[in-house]
């Protein structure tokens, strides 16, 4: 199979090289290095069936040729993360809904109908109040609060203009809501609450929760997160699709910061920060996001490998090992973990 991965050198775009290439398949990635890093590629770049462009999919002029090979893309690339979000509104908007548009224009140009997922968010889910999220509510995006929910909008243009690419052209479209991901390669530069939490206990930092803590998330090892993604991918007579890719155990983030510290047999401290401090600016947060997998499961009969537990022992001795270690022993670990 050829592959194509915008977004490639990313926290879940390695990952997905990660399964393809273990399975044989060719695999071209491309990513403007952003957020995605090559020392995430490391363990790839020699290897011959291995592809990687510096490039951003608005602008890469090797597009046409890219998604007129491919079998399968992946569209991967997006600003992400609170921090982000916040400090770049504007360029949130204009990239995640351009480049999702410029992609799918180009394939359904091609006259070639490569299997397209493209990667969308439990954010598309808003500010609800519901125990458990399905994919067939309707989405909703609140006003009250500037560019908080700029992401969540770029996220729902995406699924519809994927979907309505589908009806139009025929394109085989995966419409993917991943819920909160987490695993090795992950950054809490952005705002991704796991690392950062890892990070402080283990630097025996206080634990900073923003909030009350009482607002609750559904964490997924991202090893199950693209194995489940595969196997939608991979169903036989699938047509188009929207589906969620989660972990439906719900875990408030009082209680994970204390799992972090028991984990990592830390004595930080456990001190809450109000959202305006932490982010800048007022800021409306979801208080539950609790994953319905029914489709999945149904569909693929997966079943997750990996606990909440297994993956935190594992960030935090891969984390105490990069700070022993320094750079070259970051480096090291990253084409160990690949």
């Amino acid at each position: 199979m050829h592959v194509l991965i915008t977004g490639g050198a990313g926290f879940i775009g390695s990952h997905v090289a990660a399964l393809h290439l273990a399975r044989g398949d060719k695999v071209h990635a491309v990513d403007d290095l952003s957020t995605g890093t090559l020392n995430n590629l490391d363990a790839f770049m020699a290897l011959p069936n291995f592809r990687f462009d510096e490039a951003d999919v608005l602008l890469w002029p090797l597009l046409q040729q890219a998604t007129a090979w491919a079998d399968r893309i992946y569209h991967l690339a997006a600003v992400v993360g609170v921090y982000r979000v916040i400090a770049e509104p504007t360029r949130v908007l204009a990239t995640n809904i351009a480049a999702c548009e410029r992609l799918l224009r180009t394939v359904a140009a091609s006259g070639w109908l490569p299997q397209v997922v493209v990667a969308s968010s439990s954010e598309v889910y808003g500010h609800r109040h519901e125990a458990l999220l399905h994919e067939d509510l309707d989405l909703a995006v609140s006003t009250r609060v500037g560019t908080r929910w700029n992401y969540s909008v770029s996220k729902i243009a995406d699924e519809a203009l994927a979907l309505s690419y589908a009806q139009k052209f025929k394109i085989p479209v995966l419409v993917a809501r991943f819920f909160n991901t987490i695993g090795p390669r992950q950054t809490g530069r952005y705002g991704m609450v796991v690392p950062r939490f890892v990070d402080q206990a283990v630097r025996g930092e206080p634990i900073t929760v923003y909030g009350d803590g009482l607002q609750t998330r559904s964490f997924c090892d991202v090893r199950d997160n693209v194995t489940a993604l595969d196997l939608l991918a991979s169903r036989e007579n699938g047509g188009s699709l929207v589906a969620n890719i989660g972990n439906d155990r719900e875990i408030s983030m009082n209680a994970l910061a204390e799992l972090v510290r028991q984990r990592a047999g830390s004595h930080s401290a456990i001190e809450h920060m109000p959202y305006a401090e932490a982010y800048g600016e007022h800021f409306e947060d979801i208080q539950r996001r609790r994953p319905v997998l029914d489709r999945l499961r149904t569909l693929t009969g997966f079943q997750h490998r990996s606990t909440l537990e297994n993956t935190l022992d594992e960030l935090i001795r891969d984390r105490r090992a990069q700070l022993v270690g320094g750079e070259h022993g970051y480096r090291a670990l990253v084409c160990h973990q690949s």
